[in-house]
């Protein structure tokens, strides 16, 4: 049974894909049916690539005719277009270029949705492309990229807008590996490959980062896929679901997150199963569909936690105080902040990962506001500025902004205007998101950003990769 109600028609890109495969047929064979059936010689099959990437959307002439030549009901096509279009509206805060890539990986994500075993994906992963390397601070030596579990050492303490650039070159070391590799060196090489990329992805929108990260999530579904490894890519659109909705993109980020979700949920492990239902409540909650996010926090709570020898190194982070979190800041958004509040509080007061307790604590200040506890809001978020310096997270810093803006209406309260002197003196020593583009991230600190950071004496523990 679904723990959620049944999803949105199909968007109509990869439907049509998925019709046209059934029948054997190429691109050109629906073009040229299309054209003799319709009797309008002039479409050509690159029109028929534009509809299955949703580049394009075909109109109504085009989607009578096509339910004819598909033989398929026309209201079916007509539902996934108008589907499409709803997707389509993309929030301000994503620019044209990163339009383009969420387009990519929302057509991608449904057609994995639909056909886990990758074949409708447009065939194997040949010739990988990273994103760019981000242009080196002036005097900087990027040496070496770091491995793997080094690179995920240093997101112990630093954020996106010290480690996007570490990730990208990482990324491009791992594709141009993969690249000079032979077949069996390629098979053997695909794991580290979408890691590499997944961990990208993360540390670019980490960064504010939104084309680069994007794309980067898209190589690491296709990587994934091609890997045979349904967890890791249904862990990757969790990630790029969590990225979406932080940009304001409920559509979008609901989308990916029941696409990861339905494609992996037989072979995820226990922690992996609720941390997707926790990014399905999430977007839920944030496009106000308040039952379904209900019920997937319900399906969340018994699925478990982390189960100690099953979980993929890749989720060596998630731990029963991240998920409890995860639902206090669902709760938030679905306004119950009473059960929310205990649930934020232990992680917003965590020692040794500041850009969680950063994040958390941003809810939790918008949990205590919305009990109508200024003072106790105030205090919070005062306490976690000094997180979000530490973290040099964009992401974190934008929950505080949040919270100074609901703080607008309380704002001749003296702990209200006590917050906003101090965070008007610690915003040079914060990160800033970025322009939009690859590279874009870089910290608003008055510090060089070291080659190599290291873990503050007398920290422990690790943070969340995504």
């Amino acid at each position: 049974m679904s723990p959620f109600p049944p999803p949105d028609p199909r968007p109509l890109g990869p439907l049509l894909a998925e019709l046209r495969s059934a029948r054997g047929w190429s691109q050109q064979r629906l073009a040229a049916a299309l054209c003799a059936t319709s009797g309008v010689p002039t479409l050509t099959r690159h029109e028929v690539s534009r509809w299955e990437r949703q580049r394009r959307l075909p109109g109504d002439f085009w989607l009578g005719w096509l339910a004819v030549v598909l033989g398929v009901p026309g209201g079916l096509l007509a539902g996934a277009a108008t589907h499409s279009r709803r997707l389509g509206v993309v929030p301000a805060a994503v620019g044209p270029a990163a339009a383009r890539s969420r387009a990519a990986l929302l057509t991608l994500a449904h057609r994995w949705s639909a056909d886990p075993s990758g074949a409708t994906l447009g065939g194997p992963l040949a010739a990988p492309v990273a994103p760019d390397d981000p242009p080196p601070d002036p005097g900087s030596d990027p040496g070496v990229p770091p491995d793997l579990a080094e690179l995920r050492g240093w997101d112990d303490l630093l954020g996106g807008a010290d480690l996007a650039g570490h990730g990208a070159r990482r990324l491009r070391r791992a594709v141009r590996g993969y690249r000079v590799a032979g077949p069996a060196g390629r098979r053997r090489l695909l794991p580290a490959l979408a890691e590499s990329a997944q961990l990208a992805g993360w540390l670019a929108a980490d960064a504010g980062e939104v084309t680069g990260a994007l794309d980067a999530y898209r190589l690491a579904l296709r990587a994934a896929v091609a890997a045979a490894d349904p967890a890791l890519a249904g862990h990757v659109l969790g990630s790029a679901s969590h990225l979406l909705a932080g940009v304001g993109d409920p559509a979008g980020a609901l989308a990916l997150a029941r696409a990861g979700y339905a494609g992996c949920r037989d072979a995820a492990s226990p922690g992996l199963r609720a941390l997707l239902l926790h990014r399905l409540a999430f977007a839920a909650a944030l496009g106000g569909r308040s039952r379904a996010a209900r019920q997937a926090l319900d399906a969340a709570a018994g699925a478990g936690g982390p189960a100690t020898g099953r979980e993929p190194p890749w989720l060596y982070w998630l731990d029963p105080a991240e998920l409890a979190a995860l639902t206090g800041r669902t709760l938030v958004l679905l306004g119950r902040p009473g059960p929310a509040v205990p649930l934020l509080r232990p992680v917003a007061g965590g020692r040794g990962r500041p850009r969680r307790s950063a994040v958390y604590g941003g809810w939790l200040a918008r949990g205590h506001l919305q009990l109508g506890d200024v003072e106790a809001a105030c205090a919070v978020a005062g306490s976690t500025l000094l997180d979000a310096v530490r973290s040099g997270s964009p992401r974190a810093v934008g929950q505080l902004t949040e919270v100074r803006r609901r703080l607008a209406g309380h704002r001749d309260e003296p702990a209200a205007r006590r917050y906003a002197d101090l965070l008007a003196v610690a915003r040079p020593w914060l990160p800033s998101r970025p322009p939009d583009g690859p590279g874009a991230a870089r910290s608003r600190r008055p510090r060089a950003t070291p080659r190599a950071p290291h873990r503050a004496a007398g920290t422990t523990g690790p943070a969340g990769t995504g």
